[in-house]
């Protein structure tokens, strides 16, 4: 198991309890309910990403406090070598890294995301903002609302994150950059 999955969770709890925040105030805050959040807190469920920066927020923290124990430190470029973004994985078959972890005061999130098709379909998930994905190896299902688009190395797709929405590979392995932009 990914260490740094081990560690979120206990990072929120540790961070929650020192702010004297109760479980349910801040799945209220966070808009989940609190069997959801218990869950998180636990380990025992997957904290998708728009959820982390949601926590983070509440803590007042950067999300990158919440997935390396550290805060950023680059205020003017940061940057990050092949293979050395804070890796997460979410479950198996799906993992993301931060590739921008280090950089202050972040208004997005670029990740790399791989996808394997042998795992199962990630859940959809909504979230504030907008979003864009760009293939770069592999096929890609993503579905947005009720629309599904099939993408390929090289394709792109921008949309509204309010909308359902979620991707799984095809045929094998699959990788995309995913750029998250909430509204606070």
């Amino acid at each position: 198991m990914n260490n740094n999955r081990v560690q979120i969770p206990k990072r929120i709890k540790d961070l929650r309890e020192v702010l004297e925040i109760s479980a349910m105030d801040m799945a209220k805050d966070i808009n989940v309910s609190l069997d959801t959040y218990i869950k998180y807190e636990n380990g025992a469920q997957d904290i998708p990403i728009s959820v982390l920066y949601n926590i983070a927020g509440k803590l007042g923290i950067d999300v990158t406090a919440l997935m390396t124990g550290e805060d950023p430190r680059m205020d003017s470029a940061a940057v990050c070598r092949k293979g050395k973004g804070v890796k997460i994985e979410r479950y198996p078959g799906y993992e993301f890294s931060s590739i921008a972890y280090n950089f202050k005061g972040r208004t997005m999130e670029p990740l790399l995301v791989t996808l394997d098709s042998s795992g199962p379909e990630a859940a959809k998930v909504t979230h504030s903002g907008q979003e864009f994905n760009y293939v770069v190896e592999g096929k890609l299902k993503i579905t947005v609302g009720k629309a599904e688009y099939y993408l390929s190395e090289g394709d792109s797709v921008y949309f509204d994150a309010t909308l359902p929405h979620g991707q799984s590979a095809l045929e094998g392995r699959a990788r995309f950059i995913t750029i998250i932009q909430e509204w606070s």
